[in-house]
């Protein structure tokens, strides 16, 4: 089979607390992976801001904003340079109802289409239960110029079912916008275990549905306002993986990274035949999934 490559653009960044300062820094970004050779531009999440859920703080509900009012430079970068670019944004959709929302801007400056968060955690550094209702969209990939994106944020990154269903309803490529990292007091072989995981699932999810991954995460320490904690070193390494989960890439965990790289977007179709687990599934044997556990 002739191959098509997608030249996908991965942003791994650290930011501040000016937003204005961090909005240039990804549209810059956005530019230096277009003169590159990319044409799909992944930002990690949230990224217009520090990783404000680290405490509760109602104040932090002023830094949300519709769709449009966020969307605007992105649309005009994305229309630039055309590349079809991966967003992530804290979205006020009306007052007292906020999201963690991807939106997916096409090459030609259009919203292809938006995405919310649908697992949201609540652990310590990661209050997103105070900030964020869980996405009521569903698990649809967005069409774009470039074909299908199944989007997944940080969290749902952890759910095979998420994976699935993105897969299940045509979804070419998954692709997770992402803030994850450390807490400062775990043993090194701790984080160790966490960031193995974290990347294993993930191959997993490019295993069990023949597809491409792309993750995008943050790097770079961000203190806890609060003081409570020692705040959070996130941990970088955003990857693209094959349909077989194989690394075609992987940034190291200390430090910013721009990287290009290419996705050949008909390898699913040879790998699905090679290890049919669509045409396997038992879809009349997985009722019990849908419940909250099997007493």
């Amino acid at each position: 089979m002739s191959g098509r490559i997608i030249k996908a653009g991965v942003a791994q960044l650290s930011f501040s607390a000016d937003r204005e300062a961090n909005r240039r820094m990804n549209i810059e970004a956005v530019r230096t992976l277009a003169s590159r050779g990319a044409r799909l531009v992944v930002l990690s999440e949230l990224h217009d801001s520090l990783y404000f859920c680290q405490t509760e703080n109602v104040d932090n509900f002023d830094l949300a904003l519709s769709v449009d009012e966020f969307a605007a430079p992105y649309r005009e970068v994305a229309a630039e340079t055309g590349c079809v670019l991966v967003t992530s944004m804290f979205e006020r959709r009306a007052a007292g109802l906020y999201h963690n929302t991807a939106v997916v801007i096409d090459s030609d400056g259009s919203i292809a289409g938006t995405y919310r968060k649908m697992h949201i955690p609540d652990d310590p550094a990661y209050y997103e239960k105070f900030y964020f209702t869980p996405g009521d969209l569903g698990f649809k990939p967005v069409k774009t110029s470039l074909g299908k994106i199944g989007v997944l944020v940080c969290w749902d990154q952890w759910y095979p079912e998420a994976a699935r269903i993105m897969a299940l309803s045509s979804a070419e490529l998954l692709v997770y916008p992402t803030a994850i990292g450390w807490e400062s007091t775990d043993t090194p072989d701790e984080k160790e275990r966490q960031r193995q995981a974290w990347i294993t699932v993930q191959r997993g999810h490019a295993v069990a549905n023949g597809l491409p991954v792309i993750t995008a995460n943050r790097v770079g320490h961000e203190p806890d306002p609060s003081g409570q904690t020692n705040g959070i070193q996130f941990w970088g390494s955003s990857f693209a993986a094959g349909p077989q989960g194989e690394l075609l890439w992987q940034a190291a965990d200390d430090k910013t990274e721009l990287k290009v790289v290419d996705i050949d977007m008909t390898r699913s179709e040879q790998v699905r035949r090679w290890w049919p687990f669509l045409r396997d599934r038992r879809i009349d044997a997985y009722g019990p999934i849908l419940k909250r556990f099997n007493d």
